[in-house]
């Protein structure tokens, strides 16, 4: 990679994954896209411009101008809220993606485009889950994941386009807010746990999911784009994950730290739904053995950094 374009810049992973991309690549080689949200802090330190990703000639534009050879479409809608408005998350994740890859067929840049948990079902096997197994969504966000899997696939194979993605678990952040996804309250119990002492949670004790801290999502995303292409079996999508918890253990965790820490329970219906189609726990071998993926925090070692960042951050 020489010249890069991340789209979603302003997203949740977007907005750190440029200043990664141009802490290794330089700040020059690296432009930041935004639609309807405004590029702020590090993001906008640096080449920018405004795209409509579900406009292809908008990308077209910034890719040729900037000689882009590789992209990062961080696009999407999460989970619950595309459950709200299905239309708008197809749309955006499918209709970004295609614009995505026909861009990158006509250019020859190479293509990272996440996947998601949400790419499995209740008939996917729930523990351990392989990463060649059943892939039957329940949710819009989760069929759109599939079908960005098997696009991207369709285009490596019969176009030669450098595709490869990541399936994402719930991913937590110690700078960007939650976006409306079932996984969001892994994020919300530190901002709770320092400014209230006490958390109310949207998913029911018992709720395995799998999680990672965004410094190694952040990586997963970077150390997939340089591996060498001759050494990926699968590329569209490779399982990877952290750590798998649910409510209670990082609860016990903040506890640690803050030992008057209160937990409640008020189940919401429609995410307590969605994440009981999702996997407890994802077997990553294949990123580990293909491309040597390898997490750097656990649920510990997550918490310990999370709460010392935002207690700077919230006092």
């Amino acid at each position: 990679m020489k010249k890069i374009l991340v789209i979603g810049a302003a997203g949740q992973i977007g907005s750190e994954l440029v200043p990664a991309l141009r802490k290794r690549y330089g700040k020059d080689n690296v432009v930041a896209s935004f639609n309807s949200t405004p590029l702020t802090g590090e993001v906008a330190e640096g080449p920018s411009s405004k795209i409509n990703a579900t406009n292809a000639q908008d990308i077209a534009d910034v890719v040729k101008k900037h000689q882009i050879d590789a992209i990062y479409n961080m696009s999407a809608v999460l989970s619950a809220k595309a459950e709200a408005d299905p239309m708008w998350g197809w749309n955006i994740g499918i209709g970004s993606l295609l614009n995505c890859l026909e861009v990158a067929r006509e250019f020859k840049a190479a293509l990272f485009t996440p996947s998601s948990i949400g790419a499995f079902g209740p008939e996917t096997p729930m523990d351990n889950t392989p990463q060649d197994t059943i892939q039957r969504p329940k949710t819009i966000y989760g069929v759109s994941k599939v079908a960005g899997e098997l696009l991207s696939d369709y285009y490596y194979k019969r176009f030669g386009v450098d595709t490869r993605s990541v399936r994402y678990p719930g991913i937590i952040s110690n700078l960007t807010l939650p976006g409306g996804g079932t996984t969001d309250y892994a994020v919300e119990i530190y901002y709770a746990a320092i400014q209230e002492g006490k958390f109310t949670c949207p998913l029911g004790k018992g709720t395995f999911l799998d999680m990672m801290y965004m410094p190694d999502a952040i990586d997963a995303a970077i150390d997939l784009m340089e591996v060498d292409p001759a050494k990926l079996i699968h590329r569209n999508s490779f399982n990877v994950t952290a750590m798998s918890f649910d409510p209670d253990m990082i609860y016990c965790e903040i506890k640690k730290h803050i030992p008057h820490f209160e937990l409640f329970y008020d189940v919401n219906p429609l995410k307590q739904g969605i994440a009981n189609t999702w996997p407890n726990s994802m077997d990553d071998s294949a990123a580990r053995a293909e491309w040597g993926w390898s997490p750097k925090f656990n649920l510990a070692s997550m918490t310990v950094d999370m709460l010392a960042v935002l207690g700077k951050k919230l006092k």
